[in-house]
């Protein structure tokens, strides 16, 4: 996948969603028709166990493994752990915190997050071993920077520089009994959409496509943002209280909508439709709401 565009539009790499459990995320996931990757160990003290989609793009459900080892990582400065102890404190151990964006350079997108003065700290380079479901493993390694609008949310942004792919096989991982291929849009609510404009602006390396500051076309995905009453009134889901940002859905694009609604309905899983769309609410193991829209 491409990580950057010519004109400097970062795509979408990932989304990050803690939670208090893997275990839990594993159930979650599977039952909504998702292959979920074995577990993953950071060198930091978080673990998770990730959807991959064929799109290139994935799903990160982040946990604590080590209560020690995350303490010690935030006292040494790592930006990463320190900001989803920041969201646990805030909004707890289940939840949607970050959206994180492809870069060809994770320094160059440090030193623009720090003109803008946007950058929530210090990069971070870090390696783990991944494994496929064939038990084939291979070595991760990434480098990170981080931006965030300083007291104004506990959602955050940043870029993610891929220094070594693991050479595995993913297509198993990849082959969801949901039919879900890859992320169509990312939504986030804020009671003053307009405010964010400038730190999603810089993090994408793009203005958003309307005045009001409220969409953004990532090479891959659109970014939306919107009011309350607007998440509500399209998804049919409560948006909470008022926020400044908040990320809140994901939509997955899948082959078949009758499918889906036959899987859901399998499991005994309540799930909503708006136009063409199904919205399952956010539960346990699953911190936004997922929308799953057929794609042609």
């Amino acid at each position: 996948m491409t990580r950057t565009t010519a004109a400097g539009i970062h795509p979408l790499d990932h989304l990050v969603l803690p939670t208090q459990s893997l275990d839990v995320a594993r159930a979650r996931l599977s039952s909504l028709g998702f292959v979920v990757a074995p577990n993953g160990i950071h060198p930091f003290g978080t673990e998770n166990c990730c959807v991959f989609l064929a799109d290139g793009t994935y799903l990160e459900p982040l946990a604590i493994g080590s209560e020690l080892a995350a303490i010690d990582a935030v006292a040494a400065g790592n930006v990463f752990v320190a900001r989803d102890r920041l969201y646990r404190d805030s909004r707890g151990d289940e939840g949607f915190s970050a959206v994180v964006l492809g870069t060809d350079s994770a320094d160059a997108d440090h030193a623009r997050y720090v003109e803008a003065g946007l950058s929530a700290g210090d990069t971070l380079s870090f390696s783990r071993a991944f494994t496929d479901t064939a038990g084939r493993s291979d070595t991760a390694s990434f480098k990170l920077a981080f931006a965030a609008a300083q007291g104004q949310t506990d959602a955050f942004l940043f870029a993610c520089q891929r220094i070594n792919a693991p050479d595995v096989d993913r297509s198993a991982l990849q082959a969801h009994a949901n039919g879900a291929i890859g992320i169509v849009e990312v939504v986030a609510i804020s009671d003053q959409p307009a405010e964010q404009n400038r730190l999603i602006s810089v993090a994408v390396g793009s203005p958003a496509a309307s005045e009001q500051g409220r969409t953004y076309h990532l090479p891959n995905a659109i970014l939306s943002v919107v009011d309350p009453a607007s998440f509500i009134a399209r998804f049919g889901v409560s948006a909470g209280s008022p926020t400044k940002l908040r990320f809140a859905a994901v939509v997955f694009a899948v082959r078949s909508a009758g499918a889906m609604s036959r899987l859901l309905a399998a499991g005994a899983i309540q799930h909503d439709i708006a136009g063409t769309d199904i919205v399952v609410q956010p539960a346990s193991g699953q911190g936004a709401a997922f929308v799953f829209r057929e794609i042609q």
